[in-house]
C-alpha cells in the first residue's frame, strides 16, 4: 500500500516532539496493518476515517482515506478544532 501525507499532515508531524513521533508512527503502522481500524465519519466528512490513540498522556487523532492501493494522512492533532481543521483542508 502506498502511503501519501497531505501538506496539513507534514507541517503538523514535523513539529512533533521526538517522544510523540514514537506514539504517532505507531498509530500509523496500526493503520497501515488494518485502514478500517478507524471510524468513519458522516456527512461533509464522509469517506474520512479518524482513529484514536494515546500519544503521552493525551488523546490525538488520526485521520485518513484509504482505498486497496492507497492511504492519504489527512491530519493529525489533538481534539480541539480537529473537525473544523479538517473540514477546512478537505
Amino acid at each position: 500500500m502506498q502511503i501519501k501525507q497531505k501538506p496539513s499532515f507534514k507541517k503538523i508531524y514535523k513539529k512533533l516532539y521526538k517522544n510523540q513521533l514514537k506514539d504517532v508512527n505507531n498509530a500509523i503502522r496500526r493503520v497501515v496493518e488494518t485502514p478500517e481500524i478507524g471510524v468513519e465519519k458522516s456527512g461533509d466528512l464522509s469517506s474520512i476515517f479518524v482513529y484514536k490513540f494515546n500519544c503521552i498522556n493525551q488523546q490525538f487523532l488520526l485521520a485518513y482515506q484509504f482505498n486497496t492501493i492507497t492511504l492519504e494522512l489527512l491530519l493529525i492533532g489533538v481534539h480541539e478544532n480537529f473537525y473544523q481543521k479538517l473540514k477546512i483542508g478537505k
